[in-house]
């Protein structure tokens, strides 16, 4: 045996031991890694897909941008409780997170995503008009007096004409001259002021005109619209009384006014619509209007509980600046409410305590260095502090695909495929041996070394195993074994040819090298394609599983069928039993 091949076998026989070690037990922790990692199709989880909005960036740094989200979307996941999660982006702007073994809420899924900012809001009073329309059926509102004449001690008041009908009134007489005259009832359907006749023991009383009077009908939707925060008011002022009315609401903003009494007596009226509205509280600080949210928070936030009521409180620091712009707020806000919401500008939700309502905590003192923010539940205070340590986005994102994927079919397909990858493994060894014989050997030792090789870069790298990329490693395998074929097919002709056994094995080698060394160029080729194509749509990730799969386990395979075959054939070579040549030719050919 040639000392340089003694030096290459001891190496490689160096490298399967590290691999074996690196390998076995396969859920071992090496370097880092615990375990092969599987894909979601295996293991189950979620796969979300991020589209980063880069419009706003400057030119030539987007690169950067989405190196940043990805770090910091990364940070966000982790106190989720995943310790590997995938993320790997897709073209130039979209992002795809995969998430293993863990059932993410919707909740989650857009804070992940979410600029992490907390904007500190104030109510304010949004007062808005609208337009009263009368109903066009008038009643009598009053009847002025032109002259109370004299001598009366009874009268009786006669309203006729108009149109309408009903409508009744009572003199009221002080020493004999009528003083006035009260509508009683106003009757309905007056288009025209009535003729009012009084009748009496006494003389000259004259009666003026009837003034009508009208109900309000209907009320229109305010001419602008105005989003409230709270159910707002309807008020209704003018010369009548008792009209009442209810706003519709849709999405905060009055969609009806819907009139529940018309009231009476009205000739004209207004009607207000006033409601409030959480807007940003900000402070003027040299000068400049501030919006007070957490972008002044020190990266520092903690959760804890009161020491006397065991309350969760989420403890917050201001940055120099925030304490000023805090200051400032909570000075204008003392004893008023403070609403905390997630997001900014019209996108911003108002963040939910554990009863489900918004939290909007009273001023009581004011606030400059530090503050606390309760009515969260425990797991809600911890996911957004976390959220807010890990930083704020350099860009918005927007979800744009999901993927829950159940375990169950996974799990029972990796106890299948290890039960048929050692039958087939064993079938394929049984025939090689039978067949090859001393060769077959060769190569059965050599597809051991290879899938032991294969499998503890596959655990180092790592290399997530998806159910195409398990499809890959057996391909992979086949090929391996067809390498050492082509090899060992060479060498039965070589042998028939009369050369020696040596020379058999080198001329095997080197003349099967150029058609093991074409098929794998083209091979590994389709790989970097498939990879390629892959890595730029949003779900590629089986079609990237597969090539990279197939592509490793190409190149340690003509590694294998080239160097570890070819030194144990010239070692074996010199042993006794193994000088027969008939041991090296296929069953099928005995001839010597």
């Amino acid at each position: 045996m040639r000392r340089r091949d003694s030096w290459v076998l001891l190496i490689l026989v160096a490298v399967f031991a590290f691999c074996l070690w690196v390998l076995v037990p396969i859920d071992s922790e090496r370097f880092g890694r615990t375990g092969i990692q599987y894909g979601l199709d295996l293991q189950g989880g979620v796969r979300l897909v991020y589209q980063a909005d880069l419009s706003g960036v400057e030119q030539g740094t987007e690169k950067e941008i989405i190196k940043g989200v990805t770090s910091a979307i990364a940070s966000r996941i982790n106190p989720l409780g995943v310790t590997e999660p995938n993320i790997e982006l897709r073209g130039e702007d979209q992002i795809v997170v995969e998430i293993p073994n863990l059932s993410v809420t919707d909740i989650q899924k857009e804070r992940i995503g979410r600029t992490a900012l907390l904007e500190f809001r104030e109510q304010a009073d949004v007062i808005n008009t609208a337009t009263a329309t009368l109903a066009t059926s008038g009643i009598v509102k009053s009847v002025p007096i032109d002259a109370g004449g004299t001598g009366y001690t009874t009268a009786t008041v006669t309203i006729e004409g108009g149109g309408g009908t009903g409508a009744t009134a009572t003199a009221t007489i002080t020493d004999g001259t009528i003083t006035g005259i009260t509508v009683t009832a106003g009757g309905s359907d007056y288009t025209s002021p009535p003729a009012v006749t009084i009748t009496g023991d006494g003389t000259g009383v004259v009666a003026g005109t009837p003034v009508l009077g009208f109900a309000i009908e209907s009320i229109a939707i305010p001419s602008e619209e105005m989003i409230y925060d709270s159910q707002p008011a309807v008020v209704i002022a003018g010369d009548g009384s008792g009209a009442t009315a209810t706003a519709t609401m849709t999405d905060g903003v009055v969609t009806a006014i819907k009139v529940t009494n018309g009231g009476s007596g009205y000739t004209a009226a207004s009607v207000t619509v006033t409601g409030s509205k959480w807007v940003p509280a900000t402070a003027v600080i040299n000068g400049e209007t501030k919006i007070l949210n957490s972008s002044y928070f020190r990266e520092n936030t903690y959760v804890t509980r009161h020491p006397t009521t065991g309350s969760i409180l989420l403890i917050f620091e201001w940055t120099t600046e925030g304490s000023e712009i805090s200051k400032e707020v909570t000075t204008r806000l003392l004893n008023k409410p403070l609403g905390i919401f997630e997001g900014s500008g019209d996108d911003a939700q108002p963040l939910l305590g554990d009863d489900g309502q918004a939290i909007a905590p009273t001023v009581n003192d004011v606030i400059t260095d530090q503050g606390e923010i309760t009515g969260l539940s425990l797991t809600e205070a911890t996911d957004l502090s976390a959220q807010l340590n890990a930083g704020r986005l350099p860009v918005p994102l927007t979800l744009i695909g999901e993927m829950n994927i159940d375990p169950t079919l996974g799990a029972d397909f990796v106890k299948l495929a290890v039960q048929a990858g050692i039958i087939g493994i064993a079938a394929v060894m049984v025939f090689m041996v039978a067949y090859y014989r001393i060769p077959g050997l060769v190569a059965c030792v050599s597809l051991i070394y290879y899938g032991v090789i294969t499998l503890a870069l596959f655990k180092l790298w790592p290399v997530t195993m998806t159910l195409a990329g398990i499809g890959g490693f057996v391909l992979s395998i086949g090929m391996a074994v067809d390498a050492n074929v082509l090899i060992f097919e060479r060498m039965k002709e070589e042998l028939k040819t009369g050369q020696t056994l040596g020379a058999a094995i080198e001329a095997g080698f080197s003349r099967a090298w150029t058609a093991i060394w074409d098929s794998n160029i083209t091979t590994i080729i389709a790989c970097v394609v498939l990879y390629w194509v892959g890595s730029t749509v949003a779900f590629g990730g089986s079609v990237k599983g597969f090539a990279l799969t197939l592509g490793i386990g190409v190149v340690i395979s003509m590694l294998t069928a080239v160097l570890l075959s070819r030194i144990l054939l010239r070692l074996l070579m010199h042993a006794g039993l193994a000088k027969n040549t008939a041991l090296y030719r296929p069953y099928a050919g005995r001839n010597k």
